[in-house]
């Protein structure tokens, strides 16, 4: 049809080729509003090619048929085999199944038989500190989702100032102009001042059309990276030179059958003013300076930081529950089979990014940020922890996993520590309050590592499920995985925590496991005794020095009368 509207005549040959001028210039332009449906085609390329060789065949045995009952019998096998495809792909999760499948056949698992400690303990969870945040910006600005991440050697809560989402225009004109950069340690988070960074990106999460941070990303993307990668979340830091950058984590598609999600690298994208240039960038190229995976340790800011996408993260802990075989997470099996804990709508999923002290766990490991997991039995009824799962939050291609369960610790995992908290304080308004965000808090106190979760309690607004209390002083509690025994604990004293759970719980423990070991501070009987006798023997020595000095000055005395 389009070769004979060619040979039509000049008239005609200019429109065809305009037409194609104005689809090549469409198809360069347009390609982030497209990029979403060559991911789908990539992500479900063997799922498609299998349909579309079945249906071919299927409707060529369906043309050579000449009876009406094979006809019939073709069109029947086609709708079966297309509805087998859909309820087990896709009602039964089957698709899912056989994808998390394969992250589990190219992770890098290590067991680990030694817990890391906890280190650098953030006291406020992410959403009270969403919510505070949105308490001091005005009605014209939002601010985008926190992020934990390494600013100048500080674990601190970073999010980016940008214009709001609710009136169109400001996402049109106006630049995000200012981080928010809080410390995590502290139960006193201050949104003013030194800890709101004046910084402009003309590139935002919230901005409009080729300003928008996954189209600009999008636009970067070579015609090979527009068929395997996507965008994910978006962290602001510090770079190499000091200066403030939006790093935007990417989501790599491996694999051919059953195509699954991997660490990308990162998309980087410099701070810096709107101009025309900027414009002619972004519309044609995009912006940021793509760092692929493998490269990332050339750059000091970008190890040892959290740039992991928890998409990625979450997956890959979830495939662990395939340690026991391909077969174990079937209904028929389950002997080991493990999930995520579900955390309820309004509240902050795991991975709960946390500071982890590897240096005596005798493993080659980094200390800083991971994304950790702490994964339970399938039952809803089931809460015990089954694995605590460690995974590099700079996108290191290695998972650390401890197997609680084969060690028969018989620790209670994260689902159920709310009613736990709940139970201790029945005086407590539960219905208006919630204990949230249960990460690992793990020390050495009174001679081995023990197990707890750092609890906060959060007052949720009746009206808006997704606005918590920002309270500066959070009320805190510890509970010790092993014995259920909660304490509640200062927020305004960190380094009293310690302290406040032996002063509780050393009787317990000495009686259930037999020792005899104390407190770092707390000083045995013997050294208590010890302390006496040395002080009675300084008081002896004492005494005698002066008694030797009075006999002295008696003779000085007698020496000055004869004199």
């Amino acid at each position: 049809m389009l070769k004979n509207y060619w040979k039509k005549g000049g008239k005609q040959k200019k429109r065809v080729i305009m037409f194609f001028i104005i689809l090549i210039a469409l198809l360069f332009f347009l390609r982030d509003d497209y990029q979403p449906a060559l991911l789908f085609v990539r992500k479900f390329i063997f799922i498609i090619l299998l349909g579309f060789i079945v249906l071919y065949f299927g409707l060529r045995k369906f043309r050579k048929s000449t009876s009406i009952g094979s006809r019939i019998g073709v069109l029947f096998l086609l709708s079966l085999f297309f509805g087998l495809l859909y309820f087990a792909g896709w009602h039964f999760k089957m698709y899912d199944y056989i994808k998390t499948y394969n992250v589990f056949n190219n992770l890098n698992k290590i067991e680990i038989n030694e817990l890391p400690l906890t280190q650098n303990e953030r006291i406020q969870p992410l959403r009270n500190i969403f919510s505070m945040a949105n308490e001091s910006v005005g009605e014209t600005k939002d601010v985008s989702l926190p992020h934990l991440v390494r600013v100048d050697s500080i674990n601190k809560w970073t999010m980016a100032i940008q214009p709001t989402e609710k009136y169109y225009w400001q996402g049109l004109k106006d630049n995000t102009e200012e981080v928010f950069a809080v410390s995590s340690t502290t139960p006193f988070p201050r949104f003013s001042n030194e800890n709101r960074i004046s910084v402009t990106f003309s590139i935002g999460e919230s901005l409009k059309f080729s300003r928008n941070t996954y189209n600009a990303v999008v636009q970067r993307f070579n015609p090979w990276m527009l068929l395997n990668y996507e965008p994910s979340d978006t962290f602001y830091m510090k770079n190499d030179k000091g200066a403030w950058v939006e790093v935007v984590s990417l989501i790599k598609w491996k694999g051919f059958f059953f195509p699954y999600p991997t660490f990308g690298g990162v998309m980087v994208i410099e701070n810096g003013e709107h101009t025309f240039k900027d414009y002619l960038e972004r519309i044609t190229i995009g912006k940021g300076i793509f760092i692929p995976s493998e490269k990332m340790k050339n750059y000091s800011y970008l190890t040892r930081q959290n740039t992991l996408s928890e998409k990625v993260s979450q997956l890959q802990a979830e495939s662990l529950k395939f340690l026991a075989g391909f077969s174990d997470p079937l209904p028929w099996n389950m002997k080991s089979a493990v999930k995520i804990p579900e955390a309820p709508k309004d509240q902050n999923a795991q991975p709960y990014v946390t500071d982890f002290d590897f240096s005596d766990t005798k493993i080659d490991a980094y200390s800083g940020l991971y994304h950790w997991f702490g994964l339970e039995p399938v039952g809803s009824e089931r809460t015990s922890l089954s694995y605590s799962v460690f995974i590099p939050s700079d996108g290191t291609d290695k998972l650390y996993y401890y197997d609680h369960a084969s060690k028969k610790q018989g620790y209670a995992g994260v689902s159920a520590m709310p009613l736990k908290v709940k139970e201790s304080k029945k005086e407590y308004d539960w219905s208006a309050n919630s204990p949230v965000e249960f990460r690992p808090y793990i020390k050495n106190i009174a001679g081995r590592k023990r197990m707890f979760f750092l609890g906060t309690v959060s007052t949720i607004s009746d009206n808006n499920p997704n606005q918590f209390d920002g309270s500066a002083t959070p009320d805190l509690a510890l509970v010790d995985s092993e014995y259920r025994d909660v304490v509640w604990i200062n927020a305004k004293k960190p380094s009293t925590w310690e302290e406040e759970v032996y002063k509780q719980l050393n009787e317990a423990w000495r009686a259930s496991e037999n020792i005899n070991i104390y407190f770092k501070n707390e000083k045995t009987i013997l050294e208590k005794n010890r302390e006496i006798l040395d002080s009675i023997k300084l008081l002896s020595k004492k005494e005698a020095e002066l008694k030797k000095i009075e006999k002295l000055q008696k003779q000085i005395d007698s020496i000055k009368k004869n004199q």
